[in-house]
């Protein structure tokens, strides 16, 4: 059997204002073209298909279109939620969708119960919120670890009683895996991780929630994000895992790397240079984040920067020997909501918030994860 491991899609999401829709609709033609001349027999989607749990007309919209044409393949579809989406919102209609060959799994509740294709067992282990889980499931702890290991307890009895080959989609920080800038914090006291011994006993993991593709083990793999969505992912090869599994169990994989549409890219002097050297010319079509080291502020450094480098998006200055200072660079941008929160406390009163303020803050952020998560 041949799957194809991809997650992150993020679908409706902006790059500092700009949008991203028509760079995702490229990708979609890519997946559709990768299906139909890798003879892929199943797609696999790892969360976090949308970017807000309350995504736009043209998201959903762009998300229809893929779903509808993967099944015109006459390929199975087997998709979760991750900590971006309405896990209710994208579960909705599943039931019915299974009989198109597009198998939603969005409740935790469902984790030992597969989407089974030729003798496969596909489980689907949608994003665990640990405070949404833990009365339900009687964890003894609200951690990430507690939760997924519950799920693949699940998953194992299960798979004890069935046999045969098994695949487990999950949504999780793998400990040992390498963050971006543009992932949502998913913290919980301290405690994201989750080990990859978690997942011990399945023939593949196919994981999402960290958008650069990694390999956890030969098995345990992050097939990334389809296109970047920071700064941070300057380098990145972009794309989906093609995935061979033998009758026997054994895995074979290698990477179908997707078109990109615009690079990022940073770039980092002083003004002059960056506008005259011609070392620069391959970033000309780039979206970029440039930092200036001037010694003084150039005056009209966005309107002069963009005569040359068009999508010019972020702009930092950083003086040589100077204190750093930040210029028309969004201050939210990927960062976690306590930090920014703590932040806001410091710059409105001149002091850092104390331990029990800061405790509060948490427990409202963690609070708000938790409406958004049952939304």
């Amino acid at each position: 059997m041949r799957l194809l491991h991809t997650s992150d899609w993020h679908l409706g999401r902006s790059f500092h204002r700009e949008s991203l829709l028509a760079a995702q609709g490229v990708f979609v033609d890519h997946l559709i073209e990768t299906v139909r001349s890798e003879k892929v027999d199943v797609v696999v989607v790892s969360g976090d298909v949308y970017d807000r749990a309350l995504p736009s007309v043209d998201a959903v919209r762009l998300c229809d279109e893929a779903l509808r044409r993967l099944a015109a393949e006459g390929v199975r579809t087997v998709l979760i939620s991750g900590n971006h989406d309405s896990a209710r919102r994208l579960g909705f209609g599943a039931g019915l969708m299974d009989a198109a060959g597009v198998h939603l799994r969005t409740d935790p509740d469902w984790a030992g119960e597969p989407v089974v294709i030729d003798d496969v067992a596909f489980y689907g282990i949608p994003y665990l919120e640990p405070e949404l889980v833990r009365g339900p499931w009687e964890l003894p702890e609200r951690t990430h670890t507690a939760a997924l290991g519950h799920a693949m307890s699940l998953v194992r009895a299960d798979l004890a009683r069935r046999g045969g080959r098994s695949v487990v989609l999950a949504h999780a920080f793998v400990t040992g895996g390498r963050a971006s800038d543009s992932e949502r914090d998913i913290s919980v006291g301290g405690v994201a991780h989750v080990p990859v011994s978690a997942f011990d006993g399945v023939d593949y993991v196919a994981l999402g929630h960290l958008h650069g593709r990694q390999r956890m083990s030969e098995t345990v793999r992050y097939s990334g994000s389809p296109i970047a969505y920071s700064f941070s992912e300057e380098g990145q090869v972009k794309g989906s895992w093609l995935v061979d599994l033998a009758p026997g169990g054994e895995v074979s994989a290698e990477f179908a790397e997707a078109p990109v549409p615009r690079p990022v890219g940073t770039l980092r002097g002083r003004l002059d240079d960056l506008l005259t050297a011609a070392e620069h010319a391959r970033h000309e079509d780039h979206w970029l984040h440039v930092t200036l080291t001037d010694p003084i502020r150039p005056k009209g450094a966005m309107e002069r920067l963009r005569a040359r480098f068009e999508h010019t998006l972020a702009l930092s200055f950083e003086p040589e020997g100077g204190v750093r200072e930040t210029v028309a660079r969004p201050r939210l941008a990927g960062r976690p909501e306590i930090e920014v929160a703590l932040d806001f406390v410091r710059e409105v009163r001149g002091e850092a918030a104390d331990d029990q303020e800061t405790r509060l803050l948490q427990e409202a952020v963690e609070a708000c994860r938790v409406k958004e998560a049952m939304a």
